[in-house]
């Protein structure tokens, strides 16, 4: 029984490994395809226990977003960012909530400070290259996400079950072993 609950526990403390920091660019879930080439995504939220989040942003309010070029061809076209609301319209008609217009990053790095003042869906969009050649386009939510709390309750529930199961099953078996030992008297 200890040897389970210090599994659980192992588990619980090392999902801050499971990160996408130490992985090749092949199995990095940052990462953005702007038609051909490759950038990096990473937002961050000062009053989110500083860690780095790439898809959805936990809460409202003032977030940092960096984009760093992969390929180094990005570092000479104009790269242009939009985040607008997420509607069930075009998402060219769709309400703008930010824009940094097209310019050329030689250094291959855009930073945007941006506050988000309401929790919801959005869309982020990247244009690289002269009249939007290149796009990517992708969905986030912000207030959204799942915190690490609903993944400890989720696994406390899951051990609860098993201590559940496992005293069920023991009894059941005591009950039978008792059984046995009553037919056989």
């Amino acid at each position: 029984m200890k040897q389970a609950l210090l599994g659980w526990w192992l588990c619980l403390c090392a999902s801050s490994s499971w990160a996408h920091g130490g992985l090749a660019m092949e199995q990095d879930m940052c990462k953005l395809t702007v038609g051909p080439y490759m950038m990096h995504f990473a937002g961050y939220q000062e009053d989110a226990q500083r860690t780095e989040f790439c898809e959805d942003i936990p809460h409202k309010g003032p977030t940092i977003i960096v984009l760093d070029a992969v390929d180094s061809a990005l570092r000479d076209m104009p790269i242009e960012f939009r985040i607008v609301r997420k509607s069930d319209g075009p998402i060219e008609s769709a309400p703008e909530v930010f824009k940094l217009p097209p310019a050329v990053y030689p250094k291959g790095t855009l930073m945007i400070r941006h506050d988000f003042m309401d929790d919801g869906d959005y869309v982020g969009l990247v244009y690289a290259g002269a009249d939007r050649k290149h796009a990517s386009v992708f969905p986030f939510s912000v207030g959204k996400s799942v915190g690490y709390t609903t993944y400890v309750l989720f696994a406390l529930v899951l051990l609860l079950l098993a201590i559940g199961g496992y005293k069920l099953g023991r009894s059941r078996l005591q009950k039978d072993i008792e059984l046995q030992n009553h037919r056989e008297a």
